[in-house]
């Protein structure tokens, strides 16, 4: 997904996060080492960055273009504390306390957590949830944005409300029996587009097939019940969170259907292409950011498919009905049919693979 998301768009969160340094209220620390949870780039981050600086990111092309402005990224199981803590939180609540949590255990005694939020993201609520953790905030307003953070910490990591919220991180069922975890994308239930996408899915689908933006598993589960000919599938997703869900939710899979399928679950930007090629694919492609819609990340995910299909090979995917993909399909495939409409999603099949 990293062509459609600019590290140089506008990022009112990422620049409200470093007012409190612009006004005197914060100093970085003597010894340089921050730690930069849910980190984003942007022009401030590279003029703040010191080489003690470690960021973290589960999305791919967020770290990716993290990387390419040569930040550090950190391994997301690393228990180093930090004097002090960066924070962009996700809108989701649970996810977010999860967060706070693990952020809360990352700092070191006498430091600071600093946490920017836009207001229509739940910003009020973020600074509710640190504040339960972490005692009195001090906050200010800025890009329509609160940015709160903490007095300097003590040494925090009994506290029982801490290991309550960590483990709302954990994978577990939601409402439909599969594995996944707050925050991810339909995360309590399953994606009415995905659903009717895989009623629709052919039984003669067969031999090494692709998931684009896989998520949670759903779709290559459905894969496995509904298509005896498929030998190999690999997903492909850009949350780093949803690997061990989808890993657990392919295995169950397996073992209900009866087969062994080799499957690998690939951290990966899709828009940047494929390393392999297949006969057949299945998406639910994403299409927005927050509350923007995007169809040019479906149009990528269509490219992407395209790319890496061999000359038999067969497209299926889902969308909002109203999102604009005939032309890209038109343009990459000789035969492009719709399924069904139905409910405000469209199913549609394409084959062909043009030249």
């Amino acid at each position: 997904m990293a062509a459609v998301f600019s590290a140089a768009a506008p990022d009112a969160a990422l620049e409200a996060l470093f007012v409190p340094f612009e006004t005197g209220q914060l100093s970085l620390p003597a010894d340089g080492r921050v730690l930069f949870m849910r980190a984003r780039d942007g022009f401030r981050v590279r003029e703040m960055a010191r080489p003690g600086w470690v960021c973290e990111q589960s999305f791919k092309p967020f770290a990716d273009a993290l990387e390419r402005s040569r930040l550090r990224l950190g391994a997301p199981d690393s228990e180093e504390r930090y004097p002090l803590v960066l924070v962009l939180p996700p809108r989701q609540r649970d996810e977010a306390r999860a967060l706070f949590a693990q952020t809360m255990r990352r700092t070191a005694p006498g430091g600071v957590v600093l946490v920017a939020m836009p207001n229509t993201e739940g910003a009020k609520s973020g600074e509710a949830d640190l504040a339960r953790l972490a005692g009195p905030l001090q906050v200010v307003s800025k890009h329509k944005c609160r940015v709160f953070w903490t007095s300097p910490l003590g040494d925090e990591a009994t506290s029982a409300l801490l290991d309550e919220w960590s483990a709302l991180d954990a994978p577990r069922p939601n409402g439909a029996g599969y594995i996944s975890r707050p925050g991810l994308f339909a995360w309590d239930r399953v994606d009415p587009a995905s659903a009717l996408l895989a009623e629709h899915l052919p039984a003669d689908l067969a031999g090494r097939l692709a998931d684009l933006g896989a998520g949670y598993g759903y779709l290559a589960t459905q894969v496995l019940a509904r298509c005896a000919g498929v030998t190999g599938i690999d997903l492909y997703e850009a949350e780093r969170r949803a690997l061990e869900p989808a890993r657990l939710n392919l295995e169950d899979a397996q073992r209900v259907c009866g087969r062994p399928v080799a499957f690998a679950i690939h951290w990966h930007d899709v828009t940047q292409g494929l390393p392999h090629r297949y006969d057949a694919i299945v998406s639910n492609p994403p299409f927005h950011q927050g509350r923007a819609d995007l169809p040019e990340l479906g149009r990528a995910f269509i490219d992407t498919a395209a790319g890496a299909l061999l000359p038999h090979g067969r497209l299926w995917l889902v969308a909002n009905r109203h999102l604009p993909y005939e032309a890209t399909l038109a343009a990459r495939f000789t035969e492009v049919r719709t399924v069904t409409t139905q409910e405000g999603f469209k199913v549609i099949e394409a084959r062909g693979v043009r030249a």
